[in-house]
């Protein structure tokens, strides 16, 4: 089967600085992922012409599941945590997956942002920026795929050093002990590669800079695996026209030897303030 994870953008080109509906459809239909992990996506936004990007990759994908959790409501300028009681037709923003498998369960995983804003020194600045990050979570799919059950997970990491490292190991932990095996987590992790396989222990199915989408000099996008599930062919980083990241793609095969995958056994405390982190040029705080 082929997996895919792709930061969005709400489906904006860096290049025309448009959404097009119709591109983006099209963007989805050529990565041809049996699953695919969606982050920052849109769901009743001016900005994407009101459409439920969900829906729209769904389609194209030829997905017979699929899934979409805000993690902010409300538009830009006036975001909002989610309660969980949002509706179609109230403007949101979020993590979904998509499958042409059926999913047998979803749920979701809240990681609420720290109560304590940080320093983050943004380009052409000297001065840090005090920074409270939006919530974050995780959304968990048990598929029935054709070799046996699956868990997928697509989660979208904060930008803030040190507290993504934290949200991983948590993350991680909590889904090694709790989800069926083998499990794939997906998304981007705003973490590094090779760091977000040392700070996990799980294993990395793909290998590929997929950040900034013009010339990728960071692997900010990841595919993590916990048990018997293994990459059959090298990862791609797809081009797709749109956003500001690769989408990373990657065929895999469930079966094969069991690579042990401990995760850290503690995390740091998250809402201990850093002290001020450079955010890099290019980089976005999401």
């Amino acid at each position: 089967m082929r997996l895919a994870t792709f930061n969005i953008l709400h489906g904006r080109s860096t290049v025309d600085d448009r959404v097009d509906l119709d591109r983006f459809a099209g963007a989805v239909r050529a990565l041809d992922a049996d699953v695919l992990a969606l982050q920052e996506v849109d769901r009743d936004q001016p900005r994407s012409h009101g459409a439920d990007l969900t829906a729209v990759a769904a389609e194209a994908a030829g997905a017979v599941d699929h899934r979409f959790v805000a993690t902010l409501v409300g538009e830009p300028g006036v975001w909002s945590a989610p309660t969980g009681e949002q509706q179609p037709g109230q403007a949101a923003y979020g993590i979904a997956v998509v499958s042409r498998f059926p999913v047998r369960a979803w749920r979701t995983v809240v990681m609420p942002p720290p109560r304590t804003r940080v320093p983050v020194r943004f380009p052409g600045s000297r001065v840090p920026t005090l920074v409270r990050d939006e919530p974050r979570a995780a959304l968990v799919a048990s598929l029935d795929a054709p070799a046996g059950p699956l868990t997928v997970v697509c989660a979208h990491l904060t930008f803030v050093p040190g507290r993504n490292l934290t949200q991983l190991v948590r993350l991680t932990r909590s889904l090694a002990e709790d989800a069926v095996e083998p499990v794939v987590l997906m998304g981007d992790l705003n973490i590094d590669a090779p760091q977000a396989a040392r700070t996990s222990g799980w294993q990395p199915l793909a290998s590929a800079a997929t950040f900034p989408v013009g010339a990728p000099a960071r692997q900010l996008d990841h595919v993590l695996a916990h048990g018997a599930v293994r990459a059959t062919a090298p990862a791609l980083a797809v081009d797709t026209g749109l956003s500001d990241h690769r989408a990373l793609v990657v065929p895999v095969a469930l079966g094969g030897e069991h690579v042990a995958s401990p995760t850290r056994a503690h995390a740091a405390d998250e809402d201990r303030a850093p002290s001020a982190h450079q955010h890099e040029p290019g980089t976005r705080r999401a």
